[in-house]
C-alpha cells in the first residue's frame, strides 16, 4: 500500500468517512460536469446560428459600403464623424462556479449624424448595416468567450472527477478492505486464543479437582 495505515477501528472509521466524502464529491462533480456540458451545447447551438447569420450581415454591410464608396468616392470623412461606441457593458453570470460574460450594447435607432446635402440612401444603408454588424459581433463575442470558459471548466471538472473515481476512491476502498480484513483476522486470533485459554483453565480446574479427590482418598485410607 502507498499509505501506511495501522489497522485500528479508529482509522477504519476515519477512512470510511473520507471515502464517503470522496464519493459525494465525485457525484457533485459529475452533476456539475453534466450541467456545464448542457450549457455548452446550448451555447454551441447559439454560436452556429450567430455565425450563419453574421456572415450574411457582414456581406450585406460591406456590399452597402462598397456601393456608398462607388456613389460618393471614399467616404472616410463620414466614417470619421461616427461617434465612439461607449454603451458596451460586460456583466457576468455564474453557472456552477463558472463566470460567463454577458455583453450588453444599446440598440439605438439610427441618428442623423451626417448631413443630407452630400449624402444619399446608399450611405444610410451602410450606416444601418454596420450598426447591425456591431450588435451581432458583440453577441458572438459573448458566446465565443462563454464557450471558451465552459470548455476550460469542463476540462478541470473532468480531471478532478477522474482523479476521485480512478485514484482516491479506489485507494480508500483498498484501505478499508485492508483494515477490515486485518481486524477480522485479529478477532479470529483473539477468539482462538480465548478458546485455548478457556480450555486450559478447564483442564487445570479438572486436574485440581482430581488431585483433591485423590488427596481426600489418601487421607481417608490413612485414618
Amino acid at each position: 500500500m502507498a499509505i501506511q495505515v495501522f489497522p485500528t477501528k479508529g482509522n477504519l472509521l476515519n477512512i470510511q468517512k473520507s471515502l464517503k466524502l470522496a464519493t459525494l464529491g465525485y457525484e457533485l462533480l459529475d452533476k456539475k460536469r453534466n450541467i456545464l456540458i448542457r450549457e455548452l451545447m446550448q451555447m454551441v447551438d447559439k454560436a452556429k446560428q450567430l455565425r450563419g447569420t453574421i456572415d450574411d450581415i457582414y456581406i450585406q454591410a460591406y456590399q452597402a459600403l462598397q456601393t456608398a464608396n462607388i456613389s460618393h468616392g471614399i467616404i472616410s470623412n463620414i466614417a470619421e464623424a461616427m461617434p465612439i461606441e461607449d454603451s458596451l457593458k460586460v456583466t457576468y453570470r455564474s453557472v456552477m462556479g463558472c463566470e460567463l460574460p454577458q455583453v450588453h450594447i444599446d440598440e439605438r435607432k439610427p441618428r442623423n449624424i451626417y448631413g443630407f446635402m452630400s449624402t444619399d440612401s446608399y450611405i444610410d444603408m451602410a450606416y444601418i448595416s454596420f450598426e447591425r454588424v456591431k450588435i451581432m459581433t458583440a453577441s458572438l463575442a459573448e458566446v465565443n468567450n462563454g464557450i471558451y470558459r465552459l470548455t476550460n471548466a469542463i476540462r478541470k471538472t473532468q480531471t478532478r472527477a477522474n482523479a476521485l473515481q480512478n485514484i482516491v476512491i479506489p485507494r480508500y476502498k483498498g484501505i478499508v478492505k485492508f483494515i477490515s480484513e486485518s481486524l477480522e483476522e485479529k478477532e479470529r486470533e483473539d477468539f482462538s486464543r480465548m478458546k485455548v485459554i478457556k480450555t486450559q483453565k478447564a483442564l487445570k480446574k479438572q486436574r485440581l479437582k482430581i488431585k483433591n479427590i485423590q488427596t481426600a482418598q489418601t487421607e481417608k485410607k490413612s485414618a
